[in-house]
Formats: structure tokens, C-alpha cells, sequence
């Protein structure tokens, strides 16, 4: 989960892509399971998940601000973009609709797929458009890191496991910018009781990242929280997030805050010829 100049929001991007509840109370079961078993069940969830099993199909409105700020916190440049996005067989399409509260310009189009593309190739994403950021619990990605179960919480009425993680030592090689990143960061998972499904999670940078060698930039400080929404028929879906991020793109100080909300989650129907229109 608002256009800075060239480059910056391309790198937020980034940072946000290495990280991606409504309905009845869960009862908190007597006898939890233990830990491993958390952790297997909540990624075998995410392989699994309603979306994949059957064709869920959604559309909702993000609303997204990024903030850029100067070394003193002094906001320098405020953005605020609107996007439609659909959610189709457990792929996520944004389209951007609004900036500042205007149709967007043909500059905002262009800059918004450039940096879906630099996003798809940093990550090693082959798919033409969309991305998975709604299963991002896979099994390569558990198997860099060491959980320990905190204690049960309560995120939006439903129980909840609270896991703390840390990546391994020695983290596996880094053949990609995500790689180095993945093993730098620690933070909290909240893994539903009743479906095993990551209800929030939030994490943060231990130490600084280069990019080539620190001679584009480097990231030094990474804060992200993420929430997920239960849908009425099982499916989840990111509905809040809110990230700070500092570091420097060449010799520049750069310093982004970002927040997203998604709303007004509904189905999307097929219609007579096959297209996809909002239930």
C-alpha cells in the first residue's frame, strides 16, 4: 500500500512491496496449538486460502497518502491518490482513478505503471500485471526466520496469536535488493485463532541497506504495519497500512510517510459477456 518526484515513490514501492475484520467474534480455544503448528497452518492458509480454492473476485477503493518530509520532520510535499482495485483469483489489479482530487494526468499513468514494472522485476515477479500481495505468508519466506509465540490478543473483535519474529543467522545469500532487506527486518505477526489467517502484522529495519554499494542510496529506517479485513464469506483482504521510511536516493535526504485505507469491499460479477462488472 501521490506523486513525489522521479524515483521516490518508486522506492517507497519497493520497501512496501517487500513487506502485502469484519464478521462474528472467534472464541479463544482452550487448549491453543503450539507454535510450529501456528505457523504451518497459517501458511498452508495462505497457499489455500477461500480466494484460491474458489474464484473470489472483489473490488474496492484504496485511499493512499505519502508524505514526503525534510530532515527537521517538516512535511515538504503531501500526495493523495485514490485507485479502484480489483481482486481477481488471488491477484490484486490498482488502478489509479484520482490525485489530489483530480482525474489523474497522463504523467501519474505513466509514472504509476513504470513503477508496477520496476516493482514485478525487483521482486522476480514474472506476471505480466497484478501482484500477490494478499498470500505474501509462503513457505521460502517463513523459512528465513525464527518465531516465538508472545501471548493471544484481540485485533478487530476476532483472538489472535501474537508471534514475534527475527530473521536467521546467517540469513540466506541476497541475490536481490527484497533478499537483503528480508534479512535485516524483525517484527509482530497477529495470526487469527479461529482461521489461521494473518489478521495484522508489522515490522521494522535492524540495520541499514545499500543499494549498489550505497552509490544509489540506502535505506536506514523501515516501519510497517499492515491490517487485514475478514470478508463475509472468508476471504481476507489488506484494508490498512501506514509505513515510515528514511534513507537517501543518491546524495539526497529522503524521508517518506505513507498511509492506506481500503474501503467499500464488493463482488465482482460476471456479466453476460464474461466481463467483470461490480456487484
Amino acid at each position: 500500500m501521490i506523486l513525489v518526484r522521479s524515483g521516490i515513490v518508486w522506492l517507497a514501492t519497493v520497501f512496501l512491496a517487500a513487506a502485502s475484520a469484519s464478521g462474528h467474534a472467534a472464541s479463544r480455544p482452550e487448549s491453543p496449538p503450539g507454535l510450529d503448528e501456528i505457523i504451518q497452518k497459517a501458511v498452508a492458509c495462505a497457499q489455500h486460502s477461500p480466494s484460491k480454492e474458489r474464484p473470489a473476485r472483489y473490488t474496492y477503493t484504496k485511499a493512499s497518502i505519502i508524505e514526503q518530509l525534510d530532515a527537521t520532520g517538516h512535511v515538504k510535499e503531501r500526495k493523495e491518490k485514490v485507485y479502484q482495485v480489483s481482486f481477481r483469483d488471488g491477484l490484486t489489479y490498482a488502478r489509479l482513478v484520482e490525485v489530489d482530487g483530480h482525474a489523474p494526468a497522463r504523467a501519474d499513468l505513466k509514472k504509476q505503471a513504470e513503477n508496477e514494472v520496476n516493482v514485478r522485476q525487483l521482486l522476480g515477479q514474472n506476471t505480466p500485471a497484478g501482484d500477490n500481495r494478499e498470500s505474501f505468508l509462503t513457505p521460502e519466506l517463513v523459512a528465513r526466520f525464527d518465531f516465538k509465540l508472545l501471548d493471544q490478543d484481540t485485533i478487530n473483535g476476532r483472538a489472535a496469536y501474537r508471534i514475534s519474529f527475527q530473521p536467521k543467522i546467517p540469513g540466506p545469500p541476497a541475490r536481490h535488493i527484497v533478499d537483503r532487506l528480508l534479512n535485516r527486518i524483525s517484527g509482530t505477526l497477529w495470526i487469527d485463532a479461529g482461521e489461521f489467517e494473518v489478521a495484522r502484522a508489522q515490522i521494522q529495519l535492524g540495520s541499514e541497506v545499500d543499494f549498489l554499494g550505497g552509490v544509489i542510496g540506502c535505506l536506514k529506517k523501515l516501519a510497517f504495519t499492515i491490517t487485514r479485513t475478514r470478508l463475509a464469506d472468508g476471504v481476507w483482504l489488506n484494508s490498512d497500512s501506514s509505513g515510515d521510511f528514511e534513507g537517501r536516493k543518491l546524495l539526497d535526504f529522503l524521508r517518506i510517510k505513507t498511509k492506506s485505507q481500503s474501503t467499500n469491499f464488493r463482488p465482482l460479477a460476471q456479466n453476460s459477456s464474461g466481463t467483470q462488472a461490480a456487484g
